[in-house]
């Protein structure tokens, strides 16, 4: 597992990102909005105002950066970093909530079919796959290690895959004259949208409950904690989000009778190598002079969890 970095420097280089994709996106949502009205598209004006959803999306996860970086109080211990997590949740739930609303229409015009014009679909669609897919491999690098700019991602792939959605449209209505293909491949859009938005909407919930981070394996934890040659067992393993890329762990070490110098030495390892291989940088360790118990429920099994027992 590689090396994990966090800081100042990341979150300013996040930061102006955020600020060139917001404006880009605003400016290009005003382009596709007057092409979408004036072909009388369904397929391109909702994939217009997922682009205005994209900029709010965008300026949320940019608020988000900014309030994390508040210091810690005595009533906020951990300070605000949480703030990334809760708006990577806003940001997958109002884009779920507009995907219902552009399907819901779909559906009304499947009823009711309207006249389209498919050469302004496919220009603006072409712009708009372009530009989203290229913000969105601009933000990867930040979204793979932070869910806050994951979630904005999250909006800016799904109007790349709007707007593919949109050129086949048009393509279908100019290959068989029925506009139809209009709210077809809008539902098919939503639905594609629908998926990738849960996977972030259960993600962003697991986190805000305490849950474990999902690129970080418990198990695998506790066999790299249980390999340091001081250490008989692992107990007590918790691992919790402080905030986007800041997981926290907690657990209880058994080390036998051990003197203090060792034990500090102990920490020292298991610290640098959580940092290191885990990106966790916030622990609470606690030691144990003592075996685990049989029948502790919460006990990783020494036998289970130390070099090759």
């Amino acid at each position: 597992m590689g090396k994990f970095h966090s800081g100042p420097e990341r979150r300013t280089r996040t930061s102006r990102k955020l600020v060139i994709a917001t404006i880009a996106t605003v400016l290009f949502f005003g382009i596709e909005l007057a092409a979408g009205l004036i072909a009388n598209s369904l397929a391109l004006i909702g994939d217009a105002f997922h682009n205005i959803t994209d900029a709010f999306a965008l300026v949320l996860a940019l608020v988000a950066v900014s309030i994390a970086r508040r210091p810690a109080t005595v009533r906020k211990s951990f300070g605000y970093r949480k703030a990334g997590i809760l708006a990577a949740f806003l940001n997958a739930t109002m884009l779920i909530a507009l995907t219902a609303l552009v399907m819901i229409e779909a559906v009304k015009r499947l009823r009711e079919p309207q006249a389209v014009e498919g050469a302004w679909m496919i220009g603006v669609a072409l712009v708009g796959i372009v530009y989203n897919f290229g913000v969105t491999i601009w933000l990867m690098k930040e979204g793979r290690k932070d869910i806050n700019v994951r979630g904005a991602m999250l909006h800016m792939l799904g109007d790349g895959i709007s707007s593919v959605g949109v050129v086949l449209a048009a393509l279908l209505i100019g290959w068989t004259g029925t506009t139809i293909w209009d709210p077809i491949v809008s539902i098919l859009i939503g639905v594609v949208i629908f998926w990738t938005s849960w996977g972030i909407l259960k993600e962003t919930v697991n986190l805000l409950l305490g849950g474990t981070p999902q690129e970080i394996d418990p198990e695998r934890v506790t066999v790299d904690l249980a390999a340091d040659p001081e250490v008989f067992g692992v107990h007590h393993l918790h691992i919790w989000a402080l905030g986007p890329a800041s997981p926290a762990l907690s657990c209880h070490l058994m080390m036998g009778d051990v003197t203090l110098r060792s034990a500090g030495e102990v920490l020292d390892r298991v610290n640098a190598m959580l940092a290191e291989r885990y990106g966790i940088q916030h622990t609470t360790i606690q030691i144990e002079a003592a075996a685990c118990a049989e029948d502790d429920p919460d006990c990783i099994p020494c036998e289970a969890a130390v070099r090759g027992g």
